[in-house]
Parts: structure tokens; C-alpha cells; sequence
């Protein structure tokens, strides 16, 4: 049986925003950096769960600038899998009344990196990051890109360690429990496009290029279909559908941003300072 959360409110007042919540979740104290064995019990108590392997553990805190064979590249490649898998089977059953598109919308809301580095805070994990000397100097262990692959690691090491889907299941839905109570799949349609120009103001490139390139049926049921381009090296165009042109070009501004961020992620792209 899934884990049973509050019941979908139509009242979107008592819906509290994403952003809220980061600035009312509760965070541990921030803790100075403690070697893997002196922190492994605290790590534990906070995740929900203790490790038979504990070097499954250590490897998930691991990075590559620490070493770059044996880190959590591997876990986080199974982790991003199974979290997809959780958070979607969860949103089924909480929110019946949501069709497809906005629920793959509203999982997206909440397995991108934002979603995750709340994760990352609220479980402590950068006191427990296993990190190479330059990029520890270079603010690391703050680093949305590590803090949000790390979660995902966790989940692939805990899965590993437990050989069970409902023990990792369990661990995630009780992380992301506050996240999915309150997703609200409007705030997504709402502020991707001051999102992405956000990024690119703050990285100091170019505002976006939004252009209608086809509107297909009659009204009321068209669909506009727009594409969203950015001055970004290494960047692609997004092409995106929707009921409105808003709708469409707040789709492709999601999709852009995840995409720069996972070149950032990937060190293909340095963001400017």
C-alpha cells in the first residue's frame, strides 16, 4: 500500500507554495565537516535508515573530485530512476483528479534539482560529503548540483543495501512527504519563464527567445506550439505544445532549465560570475 498523505484540497489557498516552503522547513543546524565514520550514525538516524554495507554509504557521498573511478556517479544513475518511480506512483494515488499531463508536470516539479537540494538541506547531507580539496575550497558542499545528486545517490545505495523497493520507497516518501503535500502544479505553470530568466540574468546572458512557430485546430481547442532558444553554449532549442501559448512557452522555460542546469552539472558549460 502507498504511504497515505492528506487528501487533494481544492481550497489552493491552503495549497502552500514551493517557495514557502523552503524558507519554513525546518534545517539542522549547520554542522562543520566530520570524517564518513564519525558522522555515519547521525547520517543514518536522519535518513530513516541503517546500512548492513556501510561502504555503500560512503560511496554515495562520494565525488568525483574525490576520486574519480569510485564515486556515486553509478548510484545516482539508479537513484534518478527509482525516485521517478516513487514520486509518480505517489502522486497517482493523491491526486486522482489530476490527468496525465499535469501530473508529469507536477513529478517534475518535484524531482528537479530545486526540489531536491530542500531534500539535500533538510537531511543535512552537506556536512556529510566526501569531497576532493579543490572543490571543497571551491563551496562544494553548497553546490545545488552535488546536494541534489547525492540525494539521488542515497536513494540507489539504500535500495542496494535493502533489496527492496518498499524499504527505499518508504525512506523517500517520508523525505519528500511535505514536497508532495503541497506540489502545486499551477506555481509551475506560473514561474518557469521568471525562473529561467532569472538563471540567465544571474549566469549574465541574454533574456530568452520565446517564437510561435504553428498554431494547429480552431478554437477553443487549439494548440500553439512554440519554441524557446537561449544564448547559451552547448544549449538546444525546446520545442513545446499547449492549450495556450502561455502554457507552451511556460513548458519549454521548464524544460530549458533543467537542461542548463544539467550542463552546468556536467561541467560542459562554466556559468559566468
Amino acid at each position: 500500500m502507498p504511504k497515505v498523505f492528506k487528501k487533494e484540497s481544492g481550497d489552493k489557498s491552503k495549497v502552500t507554495e514551493m517557495a514557502d516552503i523552503v524558507a519554513s522547513t525546518k534545517q539542522p543546524p549547520k554542522q562543520r565537516y566530520t570524517s564518513f565514520e564519525q558522522g555515519l550514525a547521525s547520517l543514518q538516524k536522519v535518513l530513516g535508515y541503517t546500512f548492513k554495507d556501510t561502504s555503500l554509504a560512503k560511496l554515495a557521498l562520494t565525488h568525483r573530485s574525490f576520486d574519480g573511478k569510485i564515486n556515486y556517479e553509478r548510484l545516482e544513475f539508479l537513484g534518478d530512476a527509482l525516485l521517478g518511480m516513487i514520486i509518480g506512483e505517489a502522486l497517482y494515488y493523491q491526486y486522482p483528479n489530476q490527468n496525465e499531463g499535469r501530473l508529469t508536470r507536477m513529478r517534475a516539479t518535484l524531482v528537479r534539482q530545486e526540489s531536491l537540494v530542500i531534500v539535500a538541506q533538510k537531511l543535512n547531507l552537506s556536512s556529510h560529503l566526501i569531497l576532493g580539496v579543490g572543490e571543497r575550497k571551491g563551496g562544494g558542499r553548497e553546490r545545488a548540483s552535488i546536494l541534489a545528486d547525492t540525494v539521488e545517490s542515497l536513494i540507489g545505495a539504500i535500495y542496494l543495501d535493502s533489496q527492496s523497493v518498499d524499504v527505499v520507497k518508504a525512506c523517500v516518501l517520508d523525505w519528500f512527504a511535505e514536497l508532495i503535500n503541497n506540489v502545486n502544479d499551477q506555481r509551475v505553470l506560473k514561474d518557469a519563464k521568471s525562473r529561467l530568466q532569472e538563471w540567465l540574468q544571474g549566469h549574465k546572458y541574454e533574456l530568452p527567445n520565446y517564437e510561435l512557430l504553428e498554431t494547429q485546430g480552431n478554437a477553443p481547442n487549439q494548440i500553439f506550439i512554440v519554441r524557446c532558444e537561449v544564448e547559451v553554449p552547448h544549449s538546444t532549442p525546446i520545442i513545446e505544445s499547449g492549450e495556450s501559448r502561455r502554457i507552451a512557452e511556460q513548458k519549454t522555460a521548464e524544460k530549458m532549465i533543467n537542461q542548463l542546469n544539467k550542463l552546468v552539472s556536467d561541467r560542459i558549460i562554466k556559468v559566468k560570475l
